[in-house]
């Protein structure tokens, strides 16, 4: 046994003895004890106080989701929560979903529709290079629409393009403020293009016959691979500092999509896990909207309303192209090019079961060439302000 000092024997049965841990200088007085009490009760309070935009916005989107489960309509549990939300933060309620709960639940959608690429689906990618150029050829018919309206409806030149193309959102923010233009009006803008196409197409799709599927996400599935969702908080922060466009939707699909090819598992939750999905995306898209006034907000929205029915309209007849030159239906071509968010655009197309690899390939391609152009628009913008200081 090699020599120990005692010295340092006894530095370690000090440590160890309960005796130093109740030793007098270690004892606390009655109001020591008091005031750590307090501590531990109002850091408690703190926690509880975090929670309660979150517990108030999950309740507000059960009830709406319920309301909106008795009508029948498709991604109740998205529409319903996604409208009480709104109202609530109209109303002043401190409403909010947390970005890492959020991103969990994006992440979960992002498994789902990996799981639904087949070899079969695969082998028709090269096949959609027609529509991949009328989508983009869309993108810009619609843009320049948009920024002339918002043109109209007095908004700067920057914030009139940047508040009209049709995707990356917080992007389109951040740059558009670099430049010169007003972040409020891009961000009211784009986030209302979001929630206004989102409101307007399940309801759509319900009413109008001939939609290519039935709603329902996951039904008469074997539910299966849950485990995948306890890679997700290793996957996503990592996917993010690899600096994947849309990580916590694209990283997951494609784990996803890897491991049904490879026919490792497929992942397929339970009816209600892709109900909890919708409830807590529905919910965050409508919290979105807390702290602004209803006065600005539906001034605002009725801007945002007409630019909305500009794309939705531009974008349809290119859809309609698509209908007519490669035999996909309408209702998948509209969607594929619809302009809302990639995630939501997705859980559409799986709740009505609208070709849902189709449509989500369109959108990814989207961001992707909006990502990879958006620093030339900055660019142009920026020599576009330069030119103007100097005259």
């Amino acid at each position: 046994m090699p020599f120990i000092p005692l010295q340092r024997l006894k530095a370690r049965a000090s440590r160890l003895s309960p005796a130093r841990r109740l030793s007098p200088a270690r004892r606390l007085s009655p109001a020591q004890r008091l005031s750590t009490d307090a501590s531990v009760s109002v850091a408690s309070a703190v926690s509880v106080a975090s929670l309660r935009p979150l517990l108030a916005s999950l309740a507000l989107g059960v009830v709406g989701g319920w309301l909106f489960q008795l009508t029948g309509m498709p991604l109740a549990w998205m529409l319903g929560p996604l409208v009480a939300n709104l109202l609530g933060a109209m109303a002043g309620l401190r409403l909010g979903v947390p970005d890492r709960l959020r991103n969990l639940f994006l992440g979960v959608l992002g498994l789902t529709l990996g799981a639904r690429v087949s070899p079969e689906l695969v082998s028709h990618l090269s096949s959609w290079w027609l529509s991949a150029l009328l989508l983009l050829a869309g993108v810009w018919a619609s843009t320049l629409a948009c920024a002339a309206w918002y043109r109209r409806c007095g908004f700067d030149v920057t914030s009139a393009w940047f508040s009209s193309v049709p995707g990356a959102l917080t992007a389109m923010v951040v740059i558009g403020e670099r430049i010169g233009g007003d972040p409020q009006r891009i961000a009211v803008a784009q986030s209302l293009r979001v929630l206004l196409v989102i409101m307007i197409l399940p309801p759509l799709y319900w009413v109008l016959e001939g939609a290519s599927g039935t709603p329902g996400i996951g039904r008469d599935v074997a539910v299966s691979g849950l485990w995948l969702i306890a890679v997700l908080p290793i996957l996503l922060p990592l996917a993010r500092r690899l600096r994947i466009p849309n990580a916590s939707l694209l990283a997951p699909l494609l784990l996803a999509l890897v491991l049904s090819l490879g026919d490792v598992v497929r992942f397929s939750p339970p009816v209600w896990g892709t109900d909890v999905m919708q409830l807590v995306l529905g919910c965050a898209i409508g919290a979105r909207f807390k702290g602004l006034a209803p006065r600005v907000l539906v001034g605002v929205m009725g801007q945002s309303g007409v630019a909305t029915l500009i794309s939705l309209s531009v974008l349809g007849c290119f859809a309609e192209l698509i209908h007519q030159l490669m035999g996909v239906p309408r209702d998948v071509a509209f969607l594929a090019l619809a302009p809302g968010g990639i995630g939501e655009m997705a859980l559409l197309a799986v709740a009505l079961d609208l070709d849902p690899i189709f449509v989500a390939f369109h959108h990814l391609l989207r961001l992707i060439v909006l990502m990879l152009l958006l620093p030339v628009m900055a660019r142009h913008f920026r020599h576009r302000h330069a030119r103007e200081a100097t005259l």
